[in-house]
């Protein structure tokens, strides 16, 4: 076992310091949780910092240095509502990781529940049924076999037929197209992916079965780290309407503040600076408004009339900029009157960006 546990790994993602503290999560909950016996490796862009970089050597084996790929699809992007997504392109490196016979990748807003290294016994491509259309796989989790000639045919595949829904969730499906039909052995069961639909769409289900749950899934623009964590009681607050559970999150903030805050390095500043400055004595709460998504995110929130008005978007500010507004012409502002956001959806269009969008799922 002990020369299978060296040719096996779980692979996952981070294109940016924010999404390789889900990794950090994810990473802890294989290591400390399920007790996985295979290597754990982390591919990286140029967008995670040397700082974030020290913290992930800490839990994984290895360390992959790619570069962005991008769907260059902004109108399938739209379509989804996500033109985020573009950037999940990047995940086909993992196929490039031939050192390793058989991988399992984990997108980086999963987490871990118990042992899952009887996920290598499957085939390439196994993967569990998506909560909004099972007849395609969710690609948050996959099992799948590590070759240059498979990547080389992906990227071929990608020019030529494209994704329908612009990510990699759309591409690979085209990709592996036989999987509803061809082999049920490469269905997943769903404990392998629960989704957060799953929480609130069949909530008897959910019931019967939440303690069968191996993998979670944080889906959606809202992950873990963006609800309010109180240092006093330990406790996280869900936010309304993202369709995460309680207990699941309470677990993330668990790993989290057990493995992963206490190395954290304040001087990065922003979210991580914030999270790194957590005390347990002050009894104060962290997040609790959309102060960290990004200005993307934000905008398909609004949209959606998901307002932040707790934060950013609070009616405080909202006067405040309409002041200033009939005071004369306006200025830097990082509140709004109306939409915040500008007209124009921003589609990276460059292979090596240094500050790619992370991918979410």
């Amino acid at each position: 076992m002990a020369e299978r546990g060296d040719r096996e790994a779980f692979v996952t993602l981070a294109t940016n310091d924010t999404y390789a503290l889900g990794c950090l999560v994810l990473g802890n909950s294989l290591r400390q949780r399920a007790q996985t016996t295979r290597k754990l490796v982390v591919m990286i862009t140029p967008g995670v910092t040397q700082p974030m970089r020290n913290q992930l050597a800490r839990v994984f084996d290895m360390i992959y240095d790619v570069n962005l790929l991008d769907s260059r699809d902004a109108a399938n992007l739209q379509l989804l509502g996500r033109p985020d997504l573009s950037v999940t392109f990047t995940k086909l490196h993992c196929w490039r990781l031939t050192m390793f016979d058989k991988a399992v990748f984990l997108d980086a807003d999963t987490l871990v529940l118990q042992n899952v290294d009887e996920l290598f016994d499957r085939e390439e491509l196994s993967a569990a049924p998506d909560a909004g259309w099972p007849d395609c796989f969710n690609s948050g989790v996959f099992v799948f076999r590590p070759s240059e000639e498979t990547y080389d045919s992906l990227l071929k595949f990608a020019m030529s037929q494209g994704s329908f829904d612009g990510g990699d969730q759309g591409l690979l499906n085209m990709y592996f197209r036989d999987w509803a039909t061809k082999d049920i052995a490469r269905h997943l069961p769903f404990i392998y992916n629960v989704v957060s639909q799953a929480f609130y769409s069949y909530l008897p289900a959910f019931t019967q079965f939440k303690d069968s749950v191996k993998i979670v899934h944080f889906i959606g623009a809202t992950k873990p780290w963006h609800h309010p964590y109180n240092t006093a009681t330990k406790e996280v607050t869900p936010l309304p309407e993202t369709g995460h559970n309680k207990d699941y999150l309470q677990i993330w903030w668990d790993i989290f503040m057990s493995f992963v805050q206490p190395t954290l390095d304040p001087s990065l500043g922003g979210l991580i600076g914030e999270l790194a400055s957590l005390s347990l004595q002050t009894g104060a709460t962290f997040g609790g408004s959309q102060s960290h998504l990004s200005e993307q995110e934000r905008k398909l929130n609004w949209e959606r009339g998901q307002v932040d008005y707790l934060g950013a978007d609070k009616f405080e500010n909202i006067k405040e900029k309409l002041d200033k507004s009939m005071k004369g012409p306006a200025t830097s502002s990082k509140t709004y009157t109306s939409n915040p956001f500008s007209t124009s959806i921003p589609v990276s269009t460059t292979s090596t960006a240094k500050k790619p969008v992370a991918p979410k799922k």
